[in-house]
């Protein structure tokens, strides 16, 4: 059997799936990430993941497509830039390795970029054209996917809608004040409530508390303005939204379609916003179809 591997380097865990050549999920394993061990000591863990996999399902592995939070050089397959849970990671060369250390090509990609490649492949998005990949996690990130395939931009920062500014004066986590991030990320929602985490309002928000409620429908407000923006600057057609936050969809699915009625697009067709489909799996999945895509194997992207 030929296979493609796909891991998800992220903060906290690292996931990495064994793939057919069409992106079915053949065996998953989930291990926690090192973040705080430097770069060897990450990759290394995620490694062990694979070999795990590939001695439970032999297969020929034909590349690797790793997808990791951050700002990354995917020409090089370097990190360039990462939040400070992260030691030893910026400037590590991911690809080569990788490729040291199996033998096969290896390709690096944004994790939301992967993520939005997920949900294009197999997901909630699956055969969209005119796409907007966002991830409202402990931050907000985007990818976008136009004409039928990712736009990174000339500086590999196209997407990026969670630091765009116009949402207030609070200060974001990059320098900024009032970017998208200060009212609909994790940290933005438990913040306002004065809890540990989104997952603790969004508890409170489904009992009925006032204040909880109130930071739900002021991040759904805020995402729809940005999917208003985006629309109005690219007409897109589709959102699919991931990350631990749009696991509350139910609380953040109103705000957002009442700000889009309310002021649809300028091009008079409707936006369709999905909750994403592909979980835990999307980012790894989607760095699966990066390397597939580079490999010249048939996928469906």
């Amino acid at each position: 059997m030929k296979a493609i591997a796909g891991i998800d380097i992220g903060g906290t865990t690292t996931q990495v799936v064994l793939c057919t050549p069409d992106l079915d999920v053949v065996d998953r394993q989930g291990v926690a990430t090192p973040a705080t061990e430097g770069g060897t000591t990450m990759i290394g863990a995620a490694l062990d993941a694979l070999r795990l996999l590939l001695d439970r399902t032999p297969a020929r592995l034909l590349g690797v497509g790793i997808g990791a939070a951050g700002l990354v050089d995917a020409e090089t397959g370097r990190i360039l830039v990462v939040s400070d849970s992260f030691r030893g990671w910026a400037g590590f060369a991911v690809t080569e390795a990788v490729e040291r250390a199996l033998g096969v090509p290896a390709f690096l990609d944004n994790d939301v970029n992967a993520f939005l490649r997920g949900e294009v492949a197999r997901g909630a998005a699956a055969g969209g054209t005119h796409v907007l990949g966002m991830t409202l996690g402990t931050g907000v990130g985007g990818a976008l996917w136009l004409d039928g395939s990712l736009y990174d931009g000339p500086h590999g920062a196209a997407g990026e809608i969670g630091h765009v500014p116009g949402f207030g004066d609070l200060p974001c986590t990059c320098g900024g004040r009032g970017h998208l991030e200060t009212v609909a990320s994790g940290r933005a929602i438990a913040a306002r409530c004065g809890a540990r985490t989104a997952r603790e309002v969004a508890e409170a928000a489904h009992r009925g508390d006032p204040d909880a409620l109130a930071a739900y429908e002021a991040a759904g407000t805020a995402v729809a303005r940005a999917l208003l923006i985006t629309a109005g600057l690219l007409d897109v057609t589709t959102c699919v939204i991931g990350g631990g936050v749009a696991r509350a969809w139910p609380l953040l699915e109103p705000p957002v379609r009442s700000a889009l009625a309310a002021e649809p697009p300028v091009s008079g067709h409707s936006l369709h916003v999905l909750p994403a489909l592909l979980g835990e799996d999307a980012v790894a999945i989607g760095a699966a179809a990066r390397a597939g895509a580079e490999l010249g194997v048939d996928m469906p992207v």
